[in-house]
C-alpha cells in the first residue's frame, strides 16, 4: 500500500491567533487544521481532517505567565500551552485564586484556554476567586460565561458549569442567622433594651437585646457576646428557647433568630452608646404588656413564650406561623405544643 512521505509539520500558536480575531474558536480548544505536504498531494485528498493538536497543558501563575509568555516548547519540540494555576475540589470542579496581578491582555486568552483543557478534562464547576484589585478582569470572566456567586469585603467568586448537563452548583448562602437573650434574674426582671438605630429607633420600645451571629461563631458565644456588647452584664448561655424563621428580611435572604435563654452572673448596667439608647432591667409582665408587643403577633407570642418558660420549662416541639406587615411570613418554632394551641386565641 502506498504511504506517502510526508515532508513537514508546521505547528503554530492558536493563542497568538486568538489574539488577532482570526482564528475559529475550534482552534483554540486545540484542534487545528493540519498543514502536510506530502510528496504526492492527490494521494492523501480528504485525508486532512481537523486531528488533535499536540500540545500539552501547563498550570502557570500570572507572574509566570508574564515572565515566559503564553507558550513555550519542551525538549521535544511539543508546544506548551500555559493554564492559569488551580486546584480540583472533591465534586469534580476546579478553584481558581487569583493571587499576583495580571494583565486584561494576557489573562484572556489563558482564560479561554484553560476553559477548553478543564472541558477535555470533564470538569465540572469552575469557581475563580478575584481579589477586589483585580477587579478589571471582571468583564473578561462574565463574557466566557461565569455569573456573580457571592461577594466578600476583600474578594469576588465568580462561578460556571461546564458540563451541558444541569447545573448543580451550590447557591450562595440563603439565611442570616441572629441571636435574642431572654436574661431573667431572679427578682422576675428581664434585661431589656431601646435601640439608638433601625426599625426601632425613636419608638420607646423595649427588646429583648439581639444581634447577628459571626462567620465561624457558635450562637451560644454570640449571644453571650451581643449582651455584654450591648448592656455590660455578664451571662452564661443556659439553652435556645425557641427559633423564628422569616423570609426576605435582609435583601432576599431570609432569617433565622435564636432566642437564648442566659443566666445573668452580673447585675450592673454599661450600655453601649453607638447602638443603644438605653438599657434596664425591667418586669416581665410589664415587658409583654408593651402595646406594640400586645399588637404585634411574632413579639406576643414569643413574649408568652418567655413567661411560661419564667414559670416553668417544657418538652417537645411544635411551630407556628404568623403573618406580619408587608405580607412577610414568620415561623416561630418552640419546645411544647401546648403553648401554640392555649396561645391561638391571641393571633
Amino acid at each position: 500500500m502506498f504511504m506517502p512521505r510526508l515532508k513537514s509539520v508546521r505547528l503554530f500558536d492558536p493563542l497568538l491567533l486568538a489574539r488577532q480575531g482570526s482564528v475559529p474558536r475550534p482552534v483554540v480548544r486545540g484542534l487545528f487544521l493540519s498543514a502536510l505536504t506530502p510528496r504526492k498531494p492527490r494521494a492523501l485528498e480528504g485525508l486532512a481532517p481537523r486531528v488533535p493538536f499536540p500540545i500539552r497543558f501547563k498550570s502557570v501563575s500570572a507572574s509566570s505567565a508574564l515572565r515566559q509568555g503564553m507558550t513555550e516548547h519542551n525538549d521535544s519540540g511539543i508546544e506548551q500551552i500555559q493554564l492559569l494555576d488551580g486546584f480540583q475540589d472533591s465534586y469534580g470542579g476546579v478553584t481558581v485564586e487569583m493571587k499576583e496581578h495580571m494583565d486584561a491582555d494576557v489573562f484572556a486568552p489563558l482564560l479561554r484556554a484553560s476553559i477548553s483543557s478543564w472541558k477535555q478534562q470533564g470538569k465540572q464547576g469552575v469557581w475563580i476567586k478575584l481579589p477586589i484589585e483585580y477587579s478589571h478582569l471582571v468583564d473578561i470572566i462574565v463574557k466566557e460565561g461565569f455569573r456573580y456567586h457571592h461577594a466578600e469585603p476583600n474578594y469576588l467568586m465568580l462561578v460556571r458549569w461546564l458540563p451541558k448537563t444541569l447545573d448543580t452548583l451550590p447557591m450562595n448562602a440563603s439565611h442570616r442567622v441572629g441571636v435574642g437573650a431572654f436574661v431573667l434574674n431572679d427578682k422576675r426582671e428581664l434585661l431589656v433594651v431601646q435601640e439608638h438605630s433601625g426599625f426601632f429607633q425613636g419608638t420607646g420600645v423595649w427588646k429583648l437585646p439581639t444581634g447577628v451571629v459571626n462567620e465561624g461563631e457558635d450562637i451560644c458565644d454570640a449571644v453571650v457576646r451581643e449582651v455584654k456588647e450591648e448592656t455590660g452584664v455578664d451571662t452564661k448561655f443556659v439553652e435556645v428557647l425557641c427559633f423564628r424563621q422569616s423570609h426576605k428580611s435582609f435583601f432576599t435572604k431570609s432569617d433565622l433568630l435564636f432566642l437564648c435563654v442566659l443566666q445573668p452572673e452580673s447585675s450592673a448596667i454599661d450600655k453601649q452608646n453607638v447602638e443603644i439608647e438605653a438599657a434596664r432591667w425591667m418586669p416581665i409582665e410589664e415587658y409583654a404588656k408593651q402595646p406594640f408587643v400586645v399588637n404585634n403577633k411574632q413579639f406576643n407570642f414569643m413574649a408568652n413564650i418567655c413567661l411560661v418558660k419564667a414559670d416553668h420549662g417544657y418538652p417537645g416541639l411544635s411551630a407556628r406561623a404568623t403573618t406580619s406587615g408587608g405580607g412577610k411570613r414568620n415561623y416561630i418554632y418552640c419546645n411544647k405544643p401546648e403553648i401554640v394551641e392555649n396561645f391561638a386565641s391571641l393571633m
